[in-house]
């Protein structure tokens, strides 16, 4: 019997070609592996197309709710966003299809892990990490750094080499965007974004929603509720997050939010360029922010925003398998227990207008905040606790007067 591997298979022309290499360079029986993260109709066909290509057997397996309750709605709760802009919508996909890449890997027995990413991206750094930190003991195939042996370097290549194999597929071999989509976003890399001198095309471009130019004249209310930082509802309807994330996609990109254009750091080293749509985790994000501002004290929210960042990096970095991610998500959950309310905002024209933050939890106090401060506050108390905040400077000064 022969031995197998695991090919995490898209379906595209890429991952196709790589089928009949498996099974040439290798010898392998292969097993493909398709995780459904929300990318639509990009699955259609696949059962046939795989078969054709030799494949063994494919799964096709619905990791959407995981995705988003295990892997999203944590990364909102951090408030994670990778260099200022980038929402991590491909980051945090990758550790939950490698993760059931495994869990397959050791159902069918197999003895080896495939994926299609390229030497020059990030997605090999997070897929294999992942790999690494669940099944050390498997072996790791990424035909793209296999020099010897993997010899396409142009869609037509991939073409050709199918053809040669008895798989005659609709591929074309004309340029496009490289794409990768999934429930929180789709990305958009290649032809004139290459070139961070060109303005995107985003009559092109754009596949989720609409550029602010071109969004309705009038605005939309929404209205979002939390529990535990959790989003639980829409405009009072409640749904699980999977399906509130569907809903504000849509809303979001009616109104054209969630566009960006970001020159990023890749975790290889060299700088990219690529534009993001994510509508509906703009909106989202946006809203766990104004409820936490008024519910965390100073101190929390202060170091909430250093957690941030670092969450931040570890997820683009393929580090979610790891003791720093995990304890670092303790802290943010320890943060989110009174994270509940009710956050109300406009949407218009890629803007979202704050409209009203309510929350039992509210630290907030209007008697405090107004000019008619009464008891809990006296305006002389101000004098002596400035006089201590400032006596380092103040000493420092006298200091520097006598010199």
């Amino acid at each position: 019997m022969k031995e197998k591997v695991i090919l995490a298979y898209s379906g595209g022309l890429d991952t196709t070609a790589i089928i009949p290499w498996l099974k040439e360079n290798y010898d392998y029986d292969v097993v493909c592996v398709c995780a459904d993260v929300g990318q639509g109709n990009e699955l259609d066909g696949l059962e046939e197309r795989a078969k054709l290509s030799g494949a063994t057997k494919l799964y096709i397996e619905d990791l959407t709710d995981e995705f988003v309750d295990d892997y999203v709605v944590p990364t909102v709760q951090a408030n994670a966003v990778y260099e200022y802009k980038y929402l991590l919508g491909t980051s945090f996909a990758r550790p939950v299809i490698a993760k059931r890449l495994v869990e397959i890997a050791r159902k069918e027995g197999a003895v080896a892990i495939c994926h299609g990413a390229t030497g020059k991206g990030n997605d090999q750094v997070r897929f294999e990490l992942t790999i690494k930190a669940l099944a050390p003991d498997l072996k790791i195939i990424a035909p793209w750094r296999c020099n010897d042996t993997w010899n396409m370097q142009s869609r037509e290549d991939e073409i050709e080499y199918c053809k040669k194999h008895g798989i005659d597929l609709p591929f074309s071999a004309d340029n496009s965007y490289s794409r990768d989509r999934n429930l929180w976003h789709i990305s958009h890399e290649g032809l004139e974004l290459e070139d961070p001198a060109n303005e995107p095309n985003y009559d092109h471009l754009l596949v989720l929603g609409t550029t602010p130019e071109k969004a309705p004249e009038e605005g939309e209310y929404v209205t979002i509720t939390f529990e535990k930082g959790v989003p639980k509802k829409i405009n009072g309807e409640a749904m699980k997050a999977s399906d509130i994330i569907r809903k504000l996609n849509e809303l979001g990109g009616k109104h054209g939010i969630g566009i960006i254009d970001i020159v990023e750091n890749r975790v290889v080293g060299m700088k990219s360029r690529g534009v993001y749509e994510t509508p509906g985790g703009t909106i989202l994000l946006e809203a766990h922010k104004q409820l936490e501002e008024l519910i965390l004290d100073r101190d929390t929210l202060t170091y909430k925003q250093v957690i941030s960042h670092k969450f931040a990096d570890l997820v683009y970095e393929g580090k979610w398998f790891t003791p720093l991610r995990e304890a670092l998500q303790a802290f943010v959950e320890s943060t989110q227990e009174r994270v509940t309310g009710e956050v109300k905002f406009k949407l218009y024209k890629g803007n979202i207008i704050k409209a009203g933050t309510t929350s039992s939890n509210s630290l907030y106090s209007e008697t405090l905040a107004s000019f008619t401060t009464g008891e809990l506050y006296d305006h002389h108390d101000a004098e002596g606790f400035i006089n201590l905040f400032g006596l380092s400077m103040k000493v420092r000064a006298l200091l520097d007067a006598d010199k």
